[in-house]
């Protein structure tokens, strides 16, 4: 039992409540040992039972969850899974900038017996939270906090590099905020993400980036043409790659299946970049639970190209970037607030 993840599950919902308290108790690693409808009786439950992780709704009477959450990480910082509903997408965001690690999409009020289809992604995600690290996270927070956008330029010379494909995914966008906002807007290269993210949530992710940095930051759109200096980000329930036709590279997008484990799929997206780019990839890799993106970067490496991962020092979880790392394909590792000064040499460096 001392070895079981324990879980405070938080939802103003009865329905809700009872639903994943019952799918989380599905998995032998993990125990709830409360349930709370409101932040007030969460901060009570979090004191008393000092839980593993919480799951937490943000709409709540009393106190909501945006207020719980700035309590929990002043007072008692614990890993914070939300589960909201579709159409949050920018009190989600607010709600990952307060400290939350992830979180999973749930139907509206109206479809709420529909919450048994997110027990895959909820349990997968509880599991992996386990590893979080959150002296990374608010490091993370800080730093990125910190960012400007102030113009960023360097010395044109012959670029190698081409195409720059980012994985990522829990802690991911807060990661990458801090990357992409230190790249300089003439970088000569293309961008491209897959971070783990629901439909619904990527179009929000890539508004916020393109306020915020000096490249163009968009969500990636069938048969987009790959220009340096913007930024493709997939849409949630898809799949990125790549073909050239007439001289020029092209985005292809592939809806995903409920057999895919990781979506968007950061394995799809850099197999196909080294395809189409070979040598002139430069792979980067980023927090994230899971070992997607580890075949990804072996192929990229086979075809001459170049990775780089985050390091276990500041990786929010250390899963994804350890994969590369742990196969021998990993060319850099490096502190999150290295990665981008490594990727303009790594872009601009002469052959």
């Amino acid at each position: 039992m001392k070895n079981k993840i324990k879980v405070l599950v938080v939802d103003d919902s009865a329905f809700s409540r009872q639903t994943i308290k019952k799918m989380l108790e599905n998995d032998d690693l993990v125990e709830v040992v409360g349930i709370a409808p409101d932040g007030i009786n969460a901060i009570a439950k979090t004191l008393k039972l000092k839980p593993d992780l919480i799951t937490l709704d943000l709409e709540m009477p009393e106190m909501d969850g945006f207020s719980f959450l700035r309590w929990l990480m002043k007072q008692s910082p614990t890993p914070v899974i939300m589960v909201s509903s579709y159409g949050d997408s920018k009190t989600v965001f607010k709600a990952l900038e307060l400290g939350a690690v992830d979180f999973v999409s749930k139907p509206s009020s109206k479809a709420t017996v529909e919450l048994r289809n997110i027990e895959k992604d909820l349990l997968r995600k509880v599991r992996g939270a386990k590893g979080v690290n959150l002296e990374s996270l608010n490091r993370a927070r800080q730093i990125h906090g910190e960012t400007t956008t102030e113009a960023v330029r360097y010395t044109p010379g012959e670029a190698d590099i081409k195409l720059v494909p980012i994985g990522s995914s829990t802690g991911g966008p807060p990661a990458l905020q801090v990357v992409l906002t230190e790249l300089p807007s003439n970088l000569p290269c293309g961008i491209v993400i897959s971070q783990h993210m629901p439909k619904g949530f990527t179009q929000s992710l890539a508004e916020r980036l393109d306020k915020l940095c000096n490249l163009k930051v968009q969500e990636a759109e069938q048969d987009d043409i790959v220009e340096d200096g913007h930024v493709y980000i997939c849409p949630g329930g898809y799949h990125m790659s790549f073909r050239k036709r007439g001289g020029k590279v092209r985005i292809g997008l592939k809806k995903a299946t409920s057999d895919d484990m990781y979506v968007p799929s950061v394995d799809i997206m850099m197999r196909s970049a080294a395809e189409v780019y070979g040598g002139s990839t430069l792979g980067v890799m980023l927090t994230g639970m899971g070992n997607d993106g580890t075949d990804g970067m072996k192929k990229i490496a086979a075809r001459g190209g170049i990775n780089i991962t985050e390091s276990e020092d500041t990786a929010v979880v250390f899963g994804m970037p350890a994969g590369p790392i742990k196969a021998g394909v990993a060319h850099k590792v490096l502190p999150l607030d290295k990665i981008a000064a490594e990727i303009i040499k790594t872009v601009t460096a002469k052959k």
